[in-house]
């Protein structure tokens, strides 16, 4: 784990715009190969999850659906639709940021690593603090 890469997704997740700041980052030997953050509200795309379009963009890098060799780096814990998406590309690792106590499927509401049956590292509350803010101050600017 390298609290730099977490870094990186918090600094990707303020990109976001109008969407809810949340980034991704995928490390392939120690490199980062994709980045991402949410594009929902850009592209009016349920699907448009920064755990998606980060693993879209590692697979195309690397011309391989499987990323057995890659972490990932998220701010918020991923929810079902995400966590299934990281088991399918063989994700080895995954590290987060904010637990998600509503939706989060790699242990808050849900284990989706349990479900599928699939042998994953994962780390969760890593800058929590720093991941929590962007989320609260993000949903305490649209009231």
């Amino acid at each position: 784990m390298n609290l730099e890469f977490m870094r990186e997704a918090v600094k990707i997740a303020k990109q976001s715009d109008k969407d809810i700041p949340i980034g991704s980052v995928i490390v392939k030997d120690g490199k980062i190969i994709s980045k991402a953050h949410n594009e929902r509200e850009k592209k009016q795309d349920t699907t448009c999850h920064s755990e998606i379009i980060a693993i879209q963009k590692a697979c195309k890098k690397l011309k391989n659906w499987r990323l057995t060799d890659c972490e990932m780096y998220v701010t918020l814990e991923p929810c079902p639709m995400c966590a299934s998406a990281i088991l399918q590309a063989r994700i080895k690792k995954i590290y987060f940021g904010a637990y998600d106590l509503l939706n989060g499927a790699f242990g808050s509401k849900s284990d989706m690593s349990k479900i599928m049956e699939y042998n994953i590292e994962i780390k969760g509350g890593i800058l929590e603090k720093e991941c929590s803010e962007l989320l609260k101050n993000y949903f305490e600017g649209l009231r």
